[in-house]
């Protein structure tokens, strides 16, 4: 598949993972700018969403590298090379990035459609350790 078809698989809009999210029972704790915190169900772990030129995605504490390509194999997920950085993610690690100072990050995960939402959530859920 060429990048460019690629990208246009890729069309979940935020409405789209907020109402799965909502329907898992994820709560939310905030929203600024263009991210929302949001934590998994009956367990105390943040993640966030955020929306990128209309395109949103899921970040993850890094902690989780190891289980990345595990929810990358989710049909419908796409996980982003680069760590995503973001001031606002301020329940996650910090590090260097291109500046002197240090700044949050986690793992983005993209996904082209609500059933991958879904299947992503689930099995961070199972993850943690509690599903």
């Amino acid at each position: 598949m060429t990048m460019a078809a690629r990208r246009r698989v890729l069309i979940i809009k935020e409405t789209d993972i907020v109402n799965v999210l909502t329907t898992l029972e994820c709560r939310t704790n905030f929203s600024i700018k263009k991210i929302t915190e949001y934590m998994l169900p009956k367990l105390k772990e943040a993640f966030y969403l955020h929306i990128e030129n209309q395109s949103p995605h899921i970040i993850i504490r890094p902690v989780f590298e190891v289980f990345a390509s595990e929810l990358a194999a989710i049909k419908g997920v796409t996980k982003r090379e680069a760590y995503f950085h973001s001031a606002e993610m301020t329940r996650f690690p910090k590090r260097v990035h291109k500046g002197i100072n240090e700044i949050h990050y986690g793992i983005s995960f993209k996904f082209e459609n609500s059933k991958a939402v879904t299947l992503f959530i689930k099995k961070l859920i199972t993850i943690i350790g509690g599903g």
